[in-house]
Parts: structure tokens; C-alpha cells; sequence
């Protein structure tokens, strides 16, 4: 076996992160996953072992906390149960995994830093500018203004110079009521964008943590921070009443450097009242209005040693309370790559329309020579052109989306906004000469939550659909799930985030980014304990939660467990969730969820008859009972287990009594009973409704059948086409599939007319519509109060293009793709191919069919073991790496022969199955050339790569 690697663990993680900076939960998670180039080179046990040095791992009598030998064949992570840890602290630890086989265990080491503890103090104050700055105002010059600056001030500048020793070591902690960007002696600090993120500040402020040992110097060094308003004092939301300052009226600022020398002797530097502030060329930074710098308000040098402040004023301490200050918990939003424009038109008066060809949330960087003084630049966004090849901005209703350069003169400038993001795929620039060439990059702005899928099939289209779904996630996830980047709104909506997730943990790593938003989830619940319809909350926007909506409270937990084997989303999030439930059911007592309701948007923008508002509430109530009495179960809690299943059950019950009827079999009725089998029929006769009623199990015995036979047959007249919403949609293709009507999910990916997927990437998306019928032929753009042309809701259907066309999912009573379920549908397709990197390791599926023959690949990481359906209607065709499938092959067996397949169920390891299959029929492509994702910018990672530690 020369040259396989053997079981080796990577890819290790304290609290689902790489080597975390500041970190305050006291029992850390640390996990890792696991891979081999062997069957069967499986896991009987492991060690984690903790220090203070990576040399002290190698001496037990030095170590904090050690696991010892554990045996066990499917663990990858444990939670820390030494000593409590030290604040303010590295810490080092090993992981050590034994394969099955006698030998050495394989081991690999990492690292984490502690935040501050309780026992730890905050010598930091908040800062900010005091009246002295903005309490004169001269009389505008005509002109002077590029665009109204909706009362926004300059962002202020704070700066402080301090002396630090040779050899010293430095971490900063820093955080922001509004948005920071903290240089040292000039140099950024970190790369994090729009820190220190969104969380309601009345209830937790996040800091970060950054090393700045290799910016200091010797002697003089100069700490300097620009804040804006940020989500804290800037523009979010939609309610015209409150459009603004939602949580404060300026930014403020804390930071705290801690030197330590080489003799360890320990200085802190913090902000206070010796800090010195003024105003520079940020001249206002909205996150939807836009960024505004004018360069003849340059303070050039401010941020270095040797800049004389002592005309500034000092600033102003603002607050001396830390008791809402919380390590940051997920990964910063990040530049996570850059893209070139694909063309330039020119128009009339030297303005210039951009297209990069993707849709994206970000910003440009815009590189121009010779601007004179007093010159401005105005750089509009959109997300679409209107007839005559100019942007189509009035979907972004009252957000300006506009960034502003005005020039100074000098020879060359580089302009790149700092404090704001736009939702945009064209971009117009005026203001320039004509004959000016800018260098002209679109940077894509996002939470950096490690790519981990990958989708490929023969289907162009399809293909194409999966971009956009995947663009969507990375345009929305931006501190938290948004809705839309575009209008003024980008509001964290549990509904949207709900029916996406499962297709969003299968694109990418989002434990760290779901753990932070989780807490603005909670920490948005009423004083009676409903959730809200959006998370972090803000007064006046739909408070009161929605069915469908408030019910995400409970289903993100759920799924994130079952995604990432980690009890504690559950253990966090319970006593939330049995609130909840019991304050539905409070207002509620006969079961039937009228009362408390929200406003109930039901099956948002859903075409057609809309589904009755008391079934999609009564079914979440159900579903929500029925997910807390699985989450009781899971932490031991029996009597909440009992409760909430008798609960789920008598909703269930009246559910049935109150919406479904069902009656003997008719024939020649779309949907009816056939073979004796009754007629079923849910109150409105929707799609919705049924696929609600069938995905949450809602039905007596023996009427699932005939409810999914009305579905298929409503789906059927339609086109075939989903008649569904926000809260439908997700459950199409995989209820459908679980019912037998793979080829029914199938067509509805190939329609090409609204509604269906197809109709948006023929006219031109590369991001998921929020409504079906966003833009038509025959009506133009749809209302401009609510048309996004880049929403994740609809991009639901991923999940399916994973679990089912390509085949990888895991099985019900799985966590942590403990055990997979390899299935693949694969409908009218020649090829499809799935890639996950799991918290257990790399899970893959590939299949193809030729001449007759099918050919399946599969990839089942250590300690995992699958069932494989193998599509075939010749079971003694079956050849497992050419071999005939028996005794001889290890690490697989044959469990059954069913129509059209075979079971098998197989150890860890890689696979190949060949059997005798018939020849893909129908279409196999799409119009339309699939574009490959772009090229990532030198030293920036694409945003469809995998991590640097994937094996």
C-alpha cells in the first residue's frame, strides 16, 4: 500500500472555526474531520490533549485537559471539560486518531486565543466625536454637494500614539457601536469588512481580535480607527416612520491593545479621553444610501507616527459600560474575490455602464489619473438595465446605492468605499472626461463561510442554476441572512432563512455564521416568548412572528444539528423554542392557529389561488411541536419529549379533522383515487397545502398516498409548474420524490415558461429572483416595491439538486452524515456529480450513464458508513470496481433487490459501481452556454473554492 494515505485527521476547528481569535465560550467545541485513501481505515479511537505551548503537548505532565484514549468509532469533535481556560490566552491542542488497523494513531495540532472572561477587565472606554467638530457650519457652496447626503455626517477619525518596546507582541480587541477600520502606523489591522457586524446592540456588541505584532515598531506607533454609521446609526430597513438610527445617533469606538514585551512586562493602550478626532475625506458612508469621499478634506499622514494632532479636539467618552461586549462568533464578512468588468458601454456625456456579468453584493474599486480639483465621480448600482441600456434603480425604492469621489488634484487616485455595500451587477460612472480609461473591479463583499459543495450535471441549465443559487447565498450572507442586498431593506428574515438553509449547509460551512445569528434570533424574542419575523429586531418591522416566519426559531436549531452533529444548537436554543410553542398554543387551544398570527404573509408571492392562511399556520404549529418534542429527546429531556409529542400529535389529529377530507375512489379526476384507493382532498385544494401536509406528515394512515396523487395532479395541469411561494417551494421536489414522482421534480426543472427556474437564467439572472415573474416579455418589470432580482427563497431547490439529481443525502436518523443515503434520480440526464465537505469528511457521488450502462462513484468518509441505491433493471450486471459483488468484495453488501435498483450498504471508502441501465431519454442541455465562475483577484479566494486543508 505504498503511497495511500492512511486515516489521518484535518481540517480541525475549535467552535467550527480555523484557529479563532478571542473566543468566549468557556467549554470550546474542537473537532476535526477525517480521510483516507483505504477502505474500511476506520476509527476506534481518539485523544485531545490541551496546553499552553505547542512543546507542551509533548509532555503530559504540562498539559491543561487530556481526553486520554477514547473509544470510539464515530466521534470527530469534543467539547472541552478541563480547568476553566485562561482569558486572553493561546492555547494549543492535539488531536490523536487511531484507524482500525494496529499502528501509531494519526495526530495533527492547531490552535485557539480566548477573549476576555469575567475575570478579565476592560480598561477601553467608548469614544466618540464630541459637539466641537460638527457645531459649525458654514453655508453650502452651490453645487457643493454631488447628492443629498440624507443628514449623514463625515466619519469621524480617532487616533492615538503610544511607545512600544523592541520585540514586543500585541493583540488589539476592537469593536464599534456603527462600523470600524483600525490601522496601525498606517497598515490595516485584519481584513474583516463592515466590523464588527450586525447584532442588536441593546442586547450583545461583538468584538474582533487581531494579532498586530508584525505592524509595531520600535518607539512611536500610532493606533488610528475612521468609524461610520453603519447598521448602529445608518440607514436599514423599509419603515418610513423610523428609516434611521435605530439604535444610536453616531458611531462610537473601542479598542484595547495589549503589548507584552520581551521581558513580559504587559502595557494596555485604550481608548479614553486622550485620543484625539477630527474629520477627513469620508465626507458621509451610508450602508444603503452610499459613500461620499471628497479628497480636499485629506488629513494626509493622520494615521502615522509623527502627525501633529494637536489641533485636533478629544474625544468624547460616550460610555463606560462593557456588560454587552461578546466575542465575535462567526467569520467576519470578508473581500472574498474580486471581478472584471465583462463591457463598458459608453452613452452620451461621457457616462459609462459597467457590466460585470454576475450580479453580486459588493463594491467598486475604481483607479483613475488626472481628476481635477473639484471634480466628482458619481457611481450609481443596479441590478438591471431598462430598455434603453441604463439602470433600473426603482426597485431599490429609497436607497441611493450611489458612491461619490470628488478630486483634489493629485495625479493618481485609487477609490474604494469602506463602509458601505451594494447590491448591483452594472454599475454607471459619470463625472469622468472623456477620453479618461478608469481601471475599473467589482469587489465581492461577504460572511466568509468556507465553501463546501459542489453540483455538476449535463444539463447546462442546470449548471447555470446552480450558480445563481450559490451567488444568491454568498450575495445574502452578509453578517447575517438577508433577504436582498439591493433595496432598503436587507433585513434578516427567519422565513427566507428557514426553507434556504438546507441548501445553504450543503453549498458552505455556515455552523460559526448560523451560531451568531442564532443569538439575534433570540435575542429578538418578545417578553412573552414569540420570535420575531426578522432578526436583529427593528421596532416597527412585522415584530409579531408569522407562521412559517417565527417558526424558523425551531427549525434552523433542528437542521443544524442534524447538518453538523453538534447537540448544542439544540441545548442553546430549547427553552426558546418550548416558548414558543406553548405561546402559539396559549392563544390557540383548539389547536387551530387563527389567533397570534403576525401578519401572516402565508405562501409569500405564490402565483394563484392562494392557500388558505389556517392551514400553513395550523401545519407550522404542527411541525414546530413536533421538532421541540425530537430536540427534547435528543438532550434527554423525556417529559418535554412526551409533552410536545402528544402536543404535535393532537394538532396533527385536528389538522385532519379540520382541513382534510376523503372520501371513496373516483375516476377520470385529476389526482383522484384509482385501484380502490380513496379521493384526498386538503381545505383550498393548493399545492401548498399539500406538500405542507405531506412534508410535516400531517395526514391519517392510508391518505398519503391519495393527497400526493392530488398533488402530482395539481402540479400536472399547471404546466407541469409550481403554483407556490416562499414557504412551498422548498418542499416541491423533495415531497414529490418522496412520493415517487422523481420524473414530476424533473420536469419542473426543465420549464422554461413563468413559472419555473429556467425562465429567469433565459432572460439574462445570475442570481435567484424573489418573484417568479420579476420581469416578462409582455409586462416589463413587475411592482418596484418588491421586486428583487437577487433572493434566496426561491433558490430552495439546491437542496435537491444535491439529495436528489445528484443522489447525496443522509439517512432520516442521521446527524453529522453519520450515514449516508446515496440515491440518485437521475431523470433525463447523461451525468451528475455531488461534492460535501461534511463534518466527517469528504462525501462524493458521481454518476454516468453510457451505452446502456450506468457508472456510480462514491466517496463515504472514516467512520461513516452509506446506503447505496444503485439504479439499475438488471441486478446481475452489477460490478463493484469489476468485481462481481459477494463475499470477495469487502465492505459491501447487498441488503435487497427492489424495482429499479439495488441496496447495498457499504464501510467507508471509495466505490465504483457499474450496472446495466437504460439510456438517459429526453433532454439532456439547456440553451444557453453554462459561464464558468469567475477568476478570484491574486491572494483573494474564489468564492466557489474549497479551503486551503481539503484533502
Amino acid at each position: 500500500m505504498s503511497g495511500v494515505r492512511r486515516l489521518r485527521p484535518y481540517a480541525l476547528r475549535c467552535e467550527h472555526r480555523t484557529t479563532p481569535l478571542g473566543i468566549d465560550e468557556p467549554a470550546p467545541r474542537l473537532s476535526w474531520r477525517l480521510a483516507s485513501g483505504l477502505r474500511g481505515d476506520d476509527p476506534v479511537a481518539h485523544r485531545v490533549r490541551v496546553a499552553g505551548s505547542a512543546e507542551d503537548l509533548d509532555d503530559d505532565g504540562r498539559l491543561i485537559w487530556d481526553t486520554g484514549r477514547v473509544a470510539d468509532r464515530v466521534a470527530t469533535a469534543v467539547d472541552y471539560a478541563g480547568p476553566v481556560l485562561a482569558g486572553l490566552t493561546r492555547f494549543h491542542w492535539r488531536v490523536s486518531v487511531w484507524p482500525a488497523s494496529s499502528g501509531a494513531p494519526a495526530e495533527a495540532d492547531s490552535w485557539f486565543e480566548t477573549g476576555f472572561t469575567p475575570a478579565d477587565r476592560w480598561h477601553a472606554v467608548w469614544i466618540g466625536q464630541g459637539p466641537c467638530p460638527v457645531d459649525v457650519m458654514d453655508a453650502p457652496t452651490e453645487g457643493e454637494f454631488a447628492l443629498d447626503d440624507r443628514g449623514l455626517a463625515p466619519c469621524p477619525l480617532l487616533r492615538r500614539s503610544f511607545t512600544a518596546p523592541a520585540g514586543a507582541r500585541g493583540r488589539v480587541h476592537v469593536s464599534a457601536r456603527g462600523l470600524y477600520e483600525l490601522r496601525l502606523n498606517g497598515e490595516r489591522v485584519g481584513d474583516a469588512e463592515l466590523a464588527p457586524g450586525w447584532t442588536d446592540y441593546r442586547h450583545r456588541v461583538q468584538y474582533q481580535t487581531y494579532d498586530v505584532t508584525a505592524l509595531l515598531r520600535e518607539g512611536e506607533n500610532v493606533l488610528a480607527a475612521t468609524v461610520a454609521d453603519g447598521w448602529w446609526s445608518g440607514f436599514v430597513g423599509f419603515e418610513p416612520r423610523r428609516a434611521g438610527a435605530h439604535y444610536g445617533s453616531a458611531p462610537q469606538f473601542l479598542a484595547e491593545l495589549r503589548l507584552t514585551g520581551p521581558d513580559g512586562d504587559s502595557t494596555v493602550i485604550a481608548t479614553d479621553g486622550s485620543w484625539r478626532t477630527a474629520t477627513g475625506t469620508i465626507r458621509h458612508a451610508d450602508l444603503l444610501m452610499g459613500e461620499c469621499h471628497d479628497l480636499r478634506y485629506a488629513a494626509e499622514g493622520w494615521e502615522l507616527p509623527g502627525f501633529d494632532d494637536s489641533g485636533w479636539p478629544s474625544a468624547l467618552v460616550t460610555d463606560t459600560d462593557h456588560g454587552l461586549l461578546v466575542a465575535g462568533a462567526d467569520e467576519p464578512v470578508r473581500a472574498m474575490a474580486e471581478l472584471r468588468p465583462r463591457s463598458v458601454k459608453r452613452h452620451s456625456g461621457g457616462v459609462r455602464v459597467v457590466d460585470f456579468g454576475q450580479n453580486l453584493a459588493g463594491r467598486l474599486r475604481l483607479s483613475i489619473r488626472h481628476l481635477a480639483p473639484g471634480a466628482r465621480v458619481v457611481i450609481r448600482h443596479a441590478e438591471v438595465l431598462d430598455d434603453s441600456g441604463r439602470l433600473y434603480t426603482a426597485n431599490l425604492r429609497t436607497a441611493a446605492a450611489t458612491d461619490v469621489l470628488v478630486g483634489d488634484g493629485r495625479e493618481h487616485i485609487v477609490f474604494e468605499p469602506r463602509f458601505t455595500y451594494h447590491g448591483f451587477r452594472y454599475a454607471e460612472i459619470s463625472g469622468l472626461d472623456e477620453s479618461a480609461e478608469p481601471d475599473v473591479v467589482a469587489v465581492v463583499l461577504h460572511s466568509d463561510t468556507p465553501w463546501a459543495g459542489e453540483f455538476d450535471c449535463s444539463d447546462a441549465g442546470l449548471r447555470q442554476l446552480h450558480e445563481c443559487v450559490a451567488w444568491g447565498q454568498r450575495s445574502n450572507f452578509v453578517s447575517v441572512p438577508t433577504d436582498c442586498p439591493q433595496r432598503d431593506e436587507r433585513l434578516g428574515w427567519l422565513a427566507d432563512a428557514q426553507v434556504f438553509l438546507p441548501t445553504a449547509a450543503l453549498n458552505a460551512d455556515v455552523a460559526a455564521f448560523f451560531t451568531k445569528w442564532l443569538r439575534d434570533v433570540d435575542d429578538a424574542r418578545t417578553p412573552d416568548g414569540g420570535f420575531t419575523n426578522v432578526a436583529p429586531r427593528l421596532v416597527g418591522v412585522a415584530d409579531e412572528g408569522a407562521p412559517g416566519w417565527a417558526d424558523a426559531g425551531v427549525i434552523i436549531p433542528w437542521h443544524l444539528y442534524r447538518s453538523y452533529d453538534d447537540p448544542r444548537f439544540l441545548a442553546r436554543s430549547l427553552d426558546s423554542m418550548c416558548a414558543w410553542v406553548d405561546l402559539v398554543h396559549r392563544h390557540n387551544p383548539d389547536l387551530v392557529w387563527r389567533h397570534r398570527v403576525g401578519p401572516h404573509f402565508s405562501d409569500w408571492l405564490a402565483p394563484g389561488t392562494p392557500t388558505p392562511r389556517e392551514v400553513v399556520a395550523t401545519a407550522y404549529f404542527a411541525h414546530s411541536a413536533r421538532l421541540t418534542a425530537e430536540a427534547a429527546g435528543v438532550l434527554g429531556h423525556r417529559e418535554r419529549e412526551r409533552r410536545y409529542r402528544r402536543l404535535a400529535e393532537d394538532i396533527r389529529r385536528t389538522f385532519a379533522e379540520r382541513f382534510v377530507t376523503s372520501r371513496g375512489p373516483t375516476g377520470g379526476e385529476a389526482g383522484g383515487g384509482t385501484g380502490g384507493e380513496p379521493v384526498v382532498r386538503i381545505a383550498g385544494d393548493t399545492q401548498t397545502g399539500y406538500l405542507l401536509a405531506l412534508a410535516f406528515e400531517l395526514l391519517p394512515a392510508g391518505q398519503a398516498a391519495g393527497a400526493a396523487r392530488r398533488l402530482a395532479g395539481l402540479v400536472e395541469s399547471a404546466g407541469p409548474a409550481l403554483l407556490t411561494g416562499f414557504l412551498g417551494v422548498a418542499l416541491a421536489a423533495p415531497v414529490l420524490d418522496a412520493h415517487g414522482r422523481s420524473d414530476l421534480a424533473h420536469a419542473l426543472l426543465l420549464r422554461e415558461e413563468v413559472p419555473s427556474w429556467r425562465f429567469p437564467l433565459l432572460h439574462g439572472a445570475t442570481t435567484i429572483w424573489e418573484r417568479w415573474d420579476g420581469w416578462t416579455p409582455g409586462e416589463g418589470f413587475r411592482a418596484p416595491k418588491m421586486n428583487s432580482f437577487n433572493h434566496y427563497a426561491l433558490g430552495s431547490i439546491g437542496e435537491w439538486l444535491y439529495r436528489g439529481v445528484a443522489g447525496l443525502d443522509q439517512a432520516p436518523d442521521s446527524t453529522g452524515y453519520r450515514k449516508l443515503l446515496i440515491r440518485p434520480r437521475p431523470g433525463g440526464l447523461g451525468h451528475a456529480s455531488a461534492r460535501h465537505e461534511s463534518v466527517r469528511g469528504t462525501v462524493a457521488v458521481a454518476w454516468e450513464r453510457h451505452g446502456g450502462l450506468i457508472s456510480l462513484r462514491v466517496t463515504v468518509p472514516p467512520g461513516a458508513t452509506a446506503e447505496v441505491h444503485l439504479p439499475t433493471t438488471d441486478p446481475g450486471s452489477v460490478r463493484e470496481s469489476g468485481l462481481v459483488p459477494g463475499p470477495d468484495v469487502p465492505h459491501l453488501t447487498r441488503v435487497r433487490i427492489a424495482p429499479g435498483h439495488v441496496l447495498y450498504h457499504v464501510g467507508s471508502g471509495s466505490y465504483h459501481f457499474t450496472a446495466a441501465h437504460p439510456p438517459a431519454e429526453g433532454r439532456s442541455g439547456t440553451p444557453g452556454a453554462h459561464r464558468p465562475p469567475p477568476s478570484p483577484a491574486p491572494g483573494r479566494r474564489a468564492p466557489g473554492s474549497y479551503e486551503e486543508d481539503t484533502p
